[in-house]
């Protein structure tokens, strides 16, 4: 707890003084009520009172009296709210499986309709950005609050060979790491991937650095991450999850196809086709709930394109938590006038002033 106004909690220091005050004035009282001359007078009326009940609404004035000290000195709480703020990275698969058309009209297609619906939600404050991963990763559009430029980003995607997860999540750290417009293109506490080598082409230095933050902290930023399949190229995920935990930015995983996979044909995209012969396309939900649950996210799984929709809707905006400042003046004041008011009634009651 912090206080806004620091110095009055000195004021404090006169509880103590006044409960010496009462205790003094107590014990000359019991000295005065000896000096009567037949003590058979006086000892029915202690039997008749239970002492304890004597001090029960002193002591609660003392307590209401130090809550309102602390009051008067603005108490605040840093607490973890979730806000309709902040930076979403839609984090797309665009590999060649996305065509399948389990989901209708295909993964693909499904995935983007869901995600022009998650934009047309967004709430005020909060920005969007969208990377697309198959082979490689690339950021397609930086966050902005702009859905027109979200919207014609989306309809630029194109399917491609190859699934690099871990791609995909270092990426949208860089892409969150770019929507800060103080921060500068550099390579300091950056992500750093594994030296480039022939199996591992797609391997870049990071164009924008994302600092590590300490260990439990959040920073408002979140990446929702969709894939129908496995890694087959760039960093391993579960590598890349641990980066993202690093830097304090959350992914939740999505999980779209059937899970006993499918074999698909060489055709790509609009027709060209590389071979005849096909491959096989089957989703790794044990990876996608290792990254989700690294990292603080959620794993979710959607059969069809109604549950990919009902997914994408109930993640909202307000997965982003912001470390805000509640001042509990009001909250503290409330509770010392409660402590005031059953202190005032018990004496009544009890007789404590007669």
């Amino acid at each position: 707890m912090q206080f806004l106004w620091t110095p009055l909690l000195w004021a404090l220091a006169l509880v103590p003084l006044l409960v010496a005050l009462y205790v003094w004035q107590q014990t000359r009282r019991r000295k005065y009520a000896l000096r009567y001359a037949s003590l058979s007078l006086v000892k029915p009326a202690i039997e008749t009172r239970a002492r304890w009940r004597r001090y029960v609404p002193p002591a609660l004035f003392f307590m209401a009296l130090t809550l309102m000290l602390i009051a008067l000195a603005r108490p605040v709480a840093l607490i973890r709210t979730p806000k309709q703020e902040g930076i979403v990275i839609l984090a797309l698969d665009s590999s060649l499986s996305m065509r399948a058309d389990d989901l209708k009209p295909n993964r693909f297609e499904a995935a983007r309709a869901a995600a022009r619906t998650f934009i047309e939600k967004r709430a005020p404050g909060a920005q969007i950005g969208i990377v697309a991963f198959a082979g490689n990763a690339a950021i397609v559009q930086l966050p902005t609050s702009e859905q027109d430029e979200l919207q014609a980003a989306l309809n630029t995607l194109f399917l491609q060979r190859g699934t690099a997860i871990g791609e995909g999540i270092i990426t949208s750290l860089e892409a969150i790491a770019a929507a800060d417009p103080d921060r500068v293109p550099n390579t300091a506490n950056a992500v750093t991937p594994t030296p480039f080598t022939d199996d591992n082409p797609f391997d870049r230095a990071p164009e924008f650095a994302l600092p590590v933050v300490p260990p439990g902290t959040f920073i408002p930023a979140i990446v929702v991450l969709l894939t129908d399949g496995q890694n087959r190229n760039g960093i391993d995920p579960l590598e890349a999850a641990q980066m993202a935990r690093e830097r304090g930015v959350r992914v939740y995983t999505v999980g779209v196809g059937t899970t006993t996979g499918v074999t698909l044909g060489g055709g790509f995209g609009g027709g060209a086709t590389f071979g005849n012969a096909g491959f096989r396309a089957e989703l790794d939900e044990e990876s996608l709930r290792a990254i989700a649950d690294a990292t603080g996210g959620e794993y979710f799984y959607a059969a069809n394109e109604t549950e990919l929709e009902k997914i994408y809707s109930n993640l909202g905006l307000n997965l982003v938590l912001k470390l805000e400042k509640m001042e509990l003046t009001a909250y503290v004041t409330a509770l010392a006038a409660l402590l005031l008011f059953g202190a005032f009634v018990l004496a009544l009651v009890w007789g404590v002033f007669s």
